[in-house]
């Protein structure tokens, strides 16, 4: 399980080691870096090490000192991410060849447009027909969006949590 860029990491893990995920939770993270997702995270691109002391003020900064193993390297990773939002990828082929069990998960609010979740549940075989009456034709991916949570608050909704349990309780088998 990862959520946004952690997300994007699992979403690497599951496409160049499949033999080690058996199933994969995907929140508010994207598959590349189309036009939308670009806009949606236009500011990030400028993150470097010069803008880490005003990103102290953020939740991220926050949550990066509580486990952060060396705090003080807060704009290392500034420009790390900035590297990387700047970067330009498109993992859709890859994505699409997935074949463990995936819950992809995203916020009514979220950063990440749900026109961009329902590309990428499509991508996974998702959306594309009725499961029929007794789930016969399911595909083993789930998207699921959340009401009322964007990209920086649902990783603390107990939607999440339920959502994500009830995935990973239901038996590989089950998940077709």
């Amino acid at each position: 399980m990862g959520y946004s860029v952690g997300g994007e990491v699992a979403l690497r893990a599951a496409i160049q080691h499949p033999e080690v995920v058996r199933k994969l939770i995907i929140v508010s993270a994207t598959f590349g870096a189309t036009d939308g997702i670009r806009r949606s995270f236009a500011g990030m691109a400028h993150l470097d090490e010069s803008v880490a002391e005003q990103m102290k003020q953020t939740p991220m900064y926050q949550g990066y000192q509580r486990i952060a193993p060396r705090p003080q390297d807060w704009p290392v990773l500034c420009k790390k991410l900035g590297v990387m939002f700047r970067n330009n990828y498109d993992w859709t082929s890859e994505a699409s060849r997935i074949k463990v069990p995936v819950l992809l998960v995203f916020g009514d609010a979220d950063a990440v447009r749900t026109a961009h979740a329902a590309e990428f549940f499509e991508l996974l075989g998702g959306g594309k027909k009725d499961g029929g009456w007794d789930g016969f034709r399911h595909v083993p991916a789930r998207l699921a969006i959340l009401p009322g949570v964007t990209h920086y608050t649902i990783f603390s909704s107990p939607l999440l949590v339920s959502t994500a349990t009830l995935f990973l309780d239901t038996p590989v088998s089950q998940v077709k």
